[in-house]
């Protein structure tokens, strides 16, 4: 525990004050009918930056939604004279304080606008919410006076304009997560579960066990918190999960209860085809640490990637931490996964 508050450690931190820039007619912050605005700009940015998979509307929408996320001062938008959105960011708070106050930064210029300096504005307004974010609740009398502090934005690794920014703003590259693809049409290992394992699909009434399962397994990876049950409910009860793709390991011994301990959780987003073809997306991998070592993840991957395969499709995608304290690189390149392409992790610390 720090002897100085989060909020001392930040610093003076006011509302973040709007860009200015003589070629944009509007910067202002969102409101609830903005997320058609703010995806143009993602999907255009999509398809220059990296177009082998794009941000769903819905994914957008869900942003909005979240009781945690106040548009009016977590979003910015600029527009050009004709009133067409051109640049979008925002600053996002993860509600969890258990560890370290966490801030998420996303943001994107529309490629015909690049070049102009608006990113660099951009990002300005979106590392001062930020940081106000992390005063909010870091004050003498907030839940998070003691807690570390952290703000972390992705960034391709050809991305050299974000990273130059970041730095100038104290943000440094901490991590390292690589996008890995598997041809479907080679041969998927037949992999035998042990007598106190089940497998099967996800299926809406294990919603909260998923949760919990998640929560364990992911409490000992870089930059993890928890996750909350509204977040959650948006993602395995949204419109890409496939829980026929899914594969949950259930303890069935008799202290296991039937919990789940190792869950394979995969997505499958059409309007992602058109670069690489019919293909899931492997969002979540895990096992509990009671289960570790146990041969569990790869069991649950294989059965995942056969229930693909059968599905017609051709490929499957996840990406990984680099430095992954479980080992992960190697279990997937074990199961015929290489890498494809890699995003560093800029953060500043407090």
């Amino acid at each position: 525990m720090t002897e100085s508050t989060l909020a001392e450690r930040v610093g003076a931190a006011s509302d973040p004050v709007l860009p200015t820039h003589p070629d944009i007619a509007t910067w202002r912050t969102a409101t609830e009918d903005d997320v058609d605005a703010v995806h143009v700009v993602l999907a255009a940015a999509d398809a220059v930056d990296h177009p082998t998979w794009t941000t769903p509307r819905e994914e957008v929408a869900e942003n909005f939604a979240l009781s945690h996320v106040d548009p009016a001062r977590d979003i910015l938008l600029a527009f050009a004279p004709d009133g067409s959105p051109v640049a979008a960011g925002s600053a996002m708070r993860h509600p969890s304080l258990d560890e370290h106050v966490h801030v998420n930064l996303i943001g994107a210029v529309r490629p015909d606008w690049r070049g102009r300096g608006l990113g660099a504005r951009l990002f300005g307004w979106q590392h001062a919410r930020a940081e106000q974010q992390l005063a909010e609740v870091g004050g003498a009398d907030g839940p998070a006076a003691h807690l570390p502090g952290e703000i972390h934005v992705y960034a391709g690794e050809k991305d050299a304009a974000l990273e130059r920014i970041g730095t100038t703003h104290g943000y440094r590259t901490e991590r390292w997560f690589s996008t890995m693809h598997r041809d479907l049409r080679e041969d998927v290992p037949e992999l035998t579960a042990p007598a106190e394992i089940e497998l099967v699909p996800y299926s809406p009434d294990r919603a909260e066990d998923a949760r919990l399962a998640r929560n364990d397994a992911f409490r000992d990876h870089w930059g993890s918190l928890p996750s909350p049950s509204e977040r959650w409910q948006q993602f395995v009860g949204g419109a890409f999960l496939r829980p026929d793709l899914c594969t949950l390991a259930l303890d069935v011994s008799a202290g296991g209860g039937g919990r789940i301990v190792a869950f394979c959780l995969a997505s499958v987003n059409e309007g992602d085809w058109e670069v690489l073809g019919p293909h899931a997306y492997i969002d979540l991998i895990g096992v509990v640490r009671s289960h570790r070592r146990r041969g569990l993840a790869p069991l649950i991957i294989a059965r995942s990637l056969a229930a693909m395969r059968d599905a017609g499709l051709g490929m499957a995608v996840l990406d990984v931490d680099t430095e992954s304290p479980t080992g992960a690189n190697a279990l997937y390149g074990g199961l015929g996964f290489t890498a494809y392409e890699r995003d560093r992790v800029l953060v500043r610390r407090y």
